[in-house]
């Protein structure tokens, strides 16, 4: 069974602060309109780059984002994708465009 290894977070601040506007964007009573931005944007979720430069996860986010070094930052990319693929079926059918690959 393949068991991800775990690495030391580096700037633990900078990764929370992080860490916790990917989380309110992909709670519960936010993720339908974080998804509706994304759509209106024309960006895909699984862009993490983009959806980070759109400024969709906060004004700051993209510049604490830069402060991380390379492994810390690897960590949150992977906290991303984690939390997409969390969310709902139901949203996730509605909001398919957003998760297709083309």
């Amino acid at each position: 069974m393949y068991q991800q290894a775990v690495l030391a977070v580096t700037d633990p601040a900078t990764f929370g602060v992080v860490q916790g506007a990917i989380d309110q964007a992909f709670s519960a009573a936010r993720v339908q309109q974080f998804f509706k931005s994304l759509q209106s944007g024309g960006l895909r979720v699984r862009d993490f780059e983009k959806v980070l430069t759109s400024g969709l996860l906060g004004a700051a986010t993209e510049a604490e984002y830069a402060k991380l070094d390379n492994s810390d930052q690897g960590q949150i990319r992977e906290h991303y994708l984690a939390s997409l693929e969390k969310v709902d079926g139901e949203l996730r059918d509605k909001f398919f465009k957003l998760y297709a690959y083309y």
